[in-house]
C-alpha cells in the first residue's frame, strides 16, 4: 500500500503538515504532497491522524 493526496481537492489547509511534517510538505502551489523516501510505517500514527484530520478528506492508502 501506498500513501496518496489527492491534489485536484487539497484545499491547502496544512493540516497534514502540522500534524505529520515528516510525511507531508505544501508545495508552492499550496497543495499538500508526500515526502519522497518516506518511511510510512514508521509514520504511520501520525499519517492516520493527518487523514482524520483533513477537511477535505484528501489523503487515503492505495493498493501498490
Amino acid at each position: 500500500m501506498f500513501l496518496s493526496v489527492d491534489k485536484e481537492k487539497c484545499i491547502g489547509c496544512g493540516n497534514c503538515e502540522a500534524s505529520c511534517p515528516a510525511v507531508f510538505k505544501l508545495n508552492e502551489e499550496g497543495k499538500s504532497g508526500v515526502l519522497p523516501d518516506t518511511d510510512v510505517e514508521k509514520h504511520r500514527r501520525c499519517i492516520q491522524e493527518a487523514i482524520e484530520m483533513c477537511p477535505a478528506q484528501t489523503i487515503s492508502w492505495k493498493k501498490s
